[in-house]
């Protein structure tokens, strides 16, 4: 005999199983324990740092090699490299510790990641310290400054509008006693600043009298140094 058909209402057998099955499944996930905070924390750290923190470091020290590029800084660059900077020490600090009290063999395993971090900080930390990047940056223009220098006035400061000579834009330049100071477009973290040319040894680290009021000059290489208005 063949199996009689379901009448007009009725649910079949089967999909009734699956419905239970379905129910059942929403209510065990209903149920099932959600990971705290601390317990995604101790997951977090767990974990090496991946591909997103390692870059970030870089990106935030170039940045900071940037700053340390211009002469007197240069107040964006500072502000973003400093607050980065800081957001990545905490976070890589705190995820250091967590995963020294609960992996340890995940520090061991994937030592080059742990360490990349504070390789490029102490790299960046040692360069910026050196002066590196302010002095490569001023060799790198001293011929297209220098062609700058032949055009200037001695009576006048001239305005050069943010054109590049070299590697830096330049907002103007002037001549005073022999000394050339160029004042460098963005640069200076409260006040204007630029780079200067002289022959002749300039005193240091001490107010002296500039085109515009006082300034402080500091050296950079052979003839060259940086100004920083006051």
């Amino acid at each position: 005999m063949s199996a009689a058909a379901p009448t007009s209402g009725e649910e079949p057998v089967g999909g009734a199983v699956q419905h239970a099955g379905d129910d059942s499944v929403a209510k065990l996930i209903e149920i099932a324990h959600k990971p705290t905070v601390a317990e995604r924390l101790v997951s977090w750290a767990s974990r090496p740092p991946g591909r997103l923190y390692v870059p970030a470091c870089v990106v935030v020290a170039l940045v900071l090699l940037h700053e340390d590029s211009m002469p007197g800084g240069h107040l964006p660059s500072w502000l973003f490299g400093v607050g980065g900077g800081t957001v990545l020490a905490a976070m890589g600090a705190l995820r250091l510790g967590i995963a020294l009290t609960v992996a340890r063999p995940m520090i061991r395993y994937y030592w080059l990641r742990w360490v990349a971090a504070p390789a490029i900080a102490l790299g960046t930390l040692a360069l910026a310290v050196a002066d590196v990047p302010l002095q490569a940056r001023v060799e790198a223009s001293s011929g297209a400054l220098s062609e700058v220098d032949k055009t200037a006035n001695r009576s006048t400061t001239i305005p050069l509008n943010g054109s590049w000579s070299g590697l830096y834009p330049l907002k103007a330049v002037a001549v005073t006693e022999d000394v050339t100071l160029y004042t460098v477009q963005g640069a200076g973290l409260l006040n204007e600043s630029g780079l200067a040319r002289s022959p002749e040894t300039l005193p240091t680290e001490v107010f002296v009298a500039g085109p515009g009021g006082p300034v402080v000059y500091e050296h950079i290489s052979g003839d060259w140094y940086s100004w920083s208005a006051y």
